[in-house]
């Protein structure tokens, strides 16, 4: 920071380089890239800590779905002696490592409120509750999975028992002998109703789309490495159907469990409607056995009870809200300036590859919908593109004081 001044009330402070806003991988990602160009940056946080997500509404038992070569951020592996699927500890204890190798400027308890482009003085305004900071470039790395998708339902208030997000889930413990019913049939869902039927619950998961279940190794491989490797020799489509046909025979016909197939493939699905496959692990044999059972939609909930779409009403202790994430770059990115970057839902209106570039030294990093290595892919691009322009400008800025230098010495 170069420069701090009183303005009424919030003050001013002028920022030498990127200011990044979001302190989770993507935002940890694009610091760490930046410094390796020579670029100092300021990291904004509105929580108390880096990865909140991580460290603050995510269930123990989480580990990466995906091994954790496609995990790592830029510039600085996982240890060597860590497993395949690390866990949420270790992962969070890698960003804390990864941050404190490039030694990155956090500050937390930071919470953006509005970002405008002042077109007058061309540079950034971002305030925050007691601060206005001035940048020339923006990153937003709020992400993905900024706010809880809480979706409304019809006799909420009269159900009288409890309901949560996923967010707020942690274990099993406390729902022992308990009728559960997780709404959602993702990664999350699964792999809540798994940890339900460790601690003795009776889930029951509320499946209202058409979802991918794939196993997560295939054949003693990571089925997301088979994948990647096939994509290298053959069509997006053709892919698909290996996976679907390696799925059948490894899960078999999981339809007749209430699990019904979209049209499009796993991997077309991903990549054009940014719709994650489920990964198995162990969730579906549960529900084979009927330790998890899967009903369709909610019409309502009663006093205790939910009814069904199907007319069918069950018994309910609790419900856990396996719904998602959603994007909040629409509640303090200004509409004026974001609006021709960003889409309705918080994404960028470019399609990846192309999405981590706007205007006016605005970018994103980590809406790929491709998980942290589609992060770390935009993390390079912006840290390679912003690097350029700082390293002219330190040219010029050398040149114009060693030129003053001269003058005055010959004065």
């Amino acid at each position: 920071m170069a420069h701090l001044a009183d303005h009424g009330k919030r003050r001013c402070r002028w920022v030498n380089g990127p200011l990044v806003v979001g302190a989770g991988p993507s935002g940890l990602a694009v610091g760490a890239c930046l410094k390796e160009h020579g670029v100092p940056s300021v990291i904004l946080e509105r929580s108390n800590c880096i990865a909140s997500l991580w460290q603050s509404r995510v269930y123990d038992r989480l580990k990466l779905h995906l091994p954790k070569q496609f995990c790592q951020l830029p510039k600085l592996p996982f240890p060597e002696d860590f497993p395949e699927y690390p866990s949420k500890n270790q992962f969070v204890d890698y960003l804390e490592s990864y941050a404190a190798h490039f030694q990155l400027n956090k500050r937390f308890d930071e919470t953006v409120v509005s970002a405008k482009h002042d077109n007058t003085c061309g540079m950034w305004r971002v305030r925050t509750n007691e601060v206005e900071y001035i940048c020339q470039w923006l990153v937003v790395a709020t992400g993905e999975n900024a706010e809880c998708v809480v979706p409304e339902m019809e006799g909420s208030e009269e159900f009288g028992r409890q309901v949560m997000h996923t967010s707020d889930y942690r274990s099993g413990e406390a729902y022992r002998g308990r009728q559960v019913l997780v709404v959602g049939c993702g990664n999350s869902a699964m792999e809540v109703c798994l940890d339900l039927c460790h601690h003795n619950a009776f889930p029951t998961m509320v499946v209202r789309d058409a979802v991918h279940v794939l196993p997560r190794e295939t054949f003693g491989r990571s089925t997301f490495e088979l994948a990647v490797s096939l994509m290298k020799w053959l069509p997006v489509k053709l892919v698909d159907k290996v996976l679907l046909i390696s799925s059948w025979m490894i899960l078999g016909n999981i339809e007749k469990y209430g699990l019904r197939r979209p049209s499009l493939g796993p991997l077309e699905l991903k990549n054009t409607q940014g719709k994650t496959p489920v990964l198995d692990i162990g969730a579906l044999q549960k529900i084979k056995t009927g330790e998890i059972k899967v009903v369709p939609g909610i019409k309502r909930l009663l006093h205790g009870r939910a009814e069904l779409v199907d007319g069918r009403i069950l018994d309910v202790d609790s419900i856990i809200l396996a719904t998602g994430y959603h994007s909040n770059v629409h509640s303090w990115l200004q509409v004026d300036t974001g609006t021709e970057f960003f889409n309705k839902d918080g994404f960028p209106r470019q399609a990846f590859p192309d999405g981590w570039k706007g205007g006016s030294g605005l970018y994103a990093v980590g809406f790929t919908r491709r998980g942290l290595s589609g992060a770390s892919m935009d993390a390079v691009k912006i840290a390679e593109d912003i690097g350029r322009v700082w390293k002219e400008e330190t040219r010029q800025a050398k040149r114009i004081t060693a030129c003053h230098r001269r003058c005055t010495s010959q004065n």
